[in-house]
C-alpha cells in the first residue's frame, strides 16, 4: 500500500528586492508542515521558488542600471540561498523564468482557457497598483493610494487579453462553503467569500509588451502574459504539468497553499477560476498567515526597519531566528519583532529554557554515572505523573500542528520542559549521599534523560539542528552549550 501523499507549496516571492523577514516566515511555517507530515510517512512534496516577471522586477532591475533577467537571477540566487540558512526541507525550487519547465506550461493553460471560451479580447481604464501587479477598484484605494502599499496608483489605458474570471464564481463560492477549497482560518474563508458576493469583473491577462516584462501572449507579440497568469502556475509547472507527468498525476491537487494575507485572493479566487478553466482539480486548501511588523510598524524601505533574516541566522544562529518566528508571532494574525523581544525569548526559552535543562540533567547523570539510554531497547519513565504528562505533550503538539497552531506546539513543549525544572528541584539528585538516595537519584536521571529525547523528538520539526545535538548529547553523554547565553 502506497504511503499518503502531501503536497505544501509557499508564495513564490517577487524578485524585485532581497528576502526579508516575512519571507522567512513563510519558508519556515510551509516547512514545519512538511517535516511534520513526513514524520506521519506521508509521501510529501514541498516546493518554494520566485516569481521573476513583471513591473515591479522590471523597474527595480532599471533602477540598478541592470537587465531585468541580471537583476532577477540575482535576486532569486538569494531566495534559494535562504532556504538553506533557514534549513527548510523543500524538494525543489521553481523560477517563473525557466523556459524547460515553466514556459510550456503556461503555453498549455493558455490553450485550455482558449478552448474553454474564456479568452477575450477588450480595451480598458482602470487603477493599477505596481506593489500589488493588480488592477484596484475604487474600493480598494484611498486618498489615491493602495489600501496595502500605500503608494499611488497608476491610470493605465490599454488594450488587453481578458479572463473570464466572473464565470467561475458560483462554482468557486459553493466549493469554499463546502470545503471542498478549505480556506484557514475561519475569518480568511469569510472574507473570500465577501469578496465574491460584492461581485468580481473579469480581469485583465496581459499587458503590452514595450511597458511590461513577460512571456509574450502565444500568437500575439504585441501582449506579454499578465504577472499572475504566469506566477500561479508555478504549482503545476513545478511538477510536470505540461508533460502530465507521473510526479504531476502523484501529487496534484495540492494539499496547502502556504501564503499571505495580501495575495489571498488571487489564491482563493483567481487560481482556482484558472484551473477550473483548464479542467484540473482545486487545490485542497489555502492556508493564510498575516503580517510580521517592526516595533509596532508596517516594514518598509522607507523607514528603514526591513530586518534581513540572513543577518539573524548570523548572529544568533538559525534554529534561533526559527523559534522566534513559530513561537512569538501567531500563526495566523499580525506579529511583532524587535531585537529587544527576540533576545528576551533567546535567553529565557533557549538558552535558560531547554539549553539550561539539557546541560544540568547530562552533567549531573555523568557525576553519577547514569548508564546511557542506548542501553535500554524499551524504557517507561518510573514517575507516573511525567509519563502522563510527556503523553499529554505529544497529543496537544498533534492536535495544534494538524491546526496550523504552531506557537500553541511549541508553548506544550516548553511546558513540558518546566515540568522537568520543577521535578529536578523536588527530586534534587545532585544531594543524594547515601547509596539508597543515589540510586533513586539515578532512577530521576533515567526518567529526565528520556523524556529529554522524547522531546528533541518533538523538536526535530520545529527546530531540527537543535533536535540533533540534543541526541548527540545523550549519547555521547557530554554536555554542550546548545544556545549560549546573550550578554549585554
Amino acid at each position: 500500500m502506497e504511503n499518503k501523499k502531501f503536497y505544501i507549496t509557499t508564495s513564490i516571492p517577487y524578485t524585485n528586492a532581497a528576502p526579508h523577514i516575512g519571507h522567512a516566515f513563510e519558508l519556515i511555517q510551509a516547512d514545519v508542515l512538511a517535516r511534520y507530515h513526513r514524520s506521519l510517512n506521508e509521501d510529501t512534496f514541498f516546493l518554494t521558488g520566485t516569481d521573476e516577471h513583471g513591473l515591479k522586477t522590471l523597474r527595480a532591475a532599471e533602477a540598478e542600471g541592470k537587465t531585468a533577467e541580471e537583476f532577477a537571477s540575482e535576486t532569486s540566487g538569494k531566495f534559494k540561498e535562504l532556504a538553506k540558512i533557514l534549513n527548510t526541507s523543500n524538494d525543489d525550487f521553481i523560477r517563473t523564468t525557466d523556459e524547460q519547465r515553466h514556459k510550456p506550461a503556461i503555453y498549455k493553460l493558455w490553450e485550455k482557457y482558449k478552448e474553454s471560451g474564456d479568452i477575450y479580447k477588450k480595451k480598458y481604464k482602470g487603477y493599477y497598483c505596481p506593489g500589488c501587479e493588480a488592477f484596484k477598484t475604487e474600493k480598494e484605494i484611498i486618498d489615491e493610494k493602495c489600501i496595502i502599499h500605500q503608494k499611488v496608483v497608476e491610470i493605465i489605458e490599454e488594450e488587453n487579453y481578458f479572463f473570464k474570471l466572473s464565470k467561475y464564481l458560483p462554482e468557486i463560492k459553493k466549493a469554499i462553503e463546502d470545503n471542498k477549497l478549505k480556506i484557514i482560518p475561519e475569518s480568511k474563508k469569510n472574507e473570500t467569500l465577501g469578496m465574491i458576493e460584492k461581485g468580481m469583473e473579469d480581469i485583465s491577462f496581459s499587458r503590452m509588451k514595450d511597458k511590461y516584462w513577460g512571456w509574450p501572449v502565444p500568437e500575439d507579440p504585441t501582449q506579454n502574459l499578465y504577472v499572475w497568469v504566469d506566477a500561479l502556475p508555478n504549482y503545476i509547472s513545478a511538477i510536470g504539468y505540461a508533460n502530465e507527468t507521473e510526479q504531476f498525476k502523484k501529487y496534484w491537487p495540492v494539499d496547502v497553499h502556504c501564503i499571505g494575507k495580501d495575495i489571498m485572493k488571487f489564491h482563493t479566487i483567481l487560481w482556482p477560476a484558472m484551473l477550473l478553466s483548464a479542467g484540473l482539480e482545486l487545490p485542497k486548501s489555502v492556508f493564510v498567515h498575516g503580517f510580521i511588523n517592526v516595533g509596532g510598524q508596517k516594514m518598509s524601505k522607507s523607514l528603514g526597519n526591513v530586518i534581513n533574516p540572513t543577518e539573524l541566522v548570523e548572529k544568533y544562529g538559525t534554529d534561533a531566528v526559527r523559534y522566534y518566528l513559530l513561537r512569538e508571532i501567531p500563526a495566523m494574525d499580525d506579529g511583532d519583532f524587535t531585537i529587544e523581544k527576540f533576545e528576551q525569548r533567546y535567553n529565557a526559552d533557549l538558552a535558560g529554557g531547554i539549553g539550561n535543562l539539557v546541560a544540568r540533567t547530562v552533567t549531573m547523570a555523568g557525576k553519577l554515572q547514569v548508564e546511557s539510554l542506548s542501553s535500554y531497547k524499551v524504557y517507561k519513565v518510573t514517575n507516573e505523573k511525567l509519563g502522563d504528562e510527556i503523553e499529554k505533550t505529544k497529543n496537544t503538539c498533534n492536535k495544534a500542528l494538524s491546526e496550523f497552531k504552531f506557537n500553541e506546539a511549541l508553548i506544550v513543549i516548553w511546558e513540558l520542559i518546566s515540568v522537568c525544572d520543577k521535578y529536578i528541584n523536588e527530586t534534587q539528585p545532585w544531594s543524594a549521599k547515601t547509596p539508597a538516595e543515589v540510586e533513586k537519584a539515578k532512577e530521576v536521571l533515567i526518567d529526565l534523560l528520556f523524556t529529554i529525547s522524547q522531546i528533541a523528538d518533538l523538536l526535530i520539526i520545529f527546530l531540527p539542528q537543535t533536535s540533533q545535538k540534543i541526541k548527540e548529547i545523550l549519547k555521547s553523554g557530554k554536555s554542550e552549550i546548545l544556545f549560549p547565553r546573550l550578554i549585554k
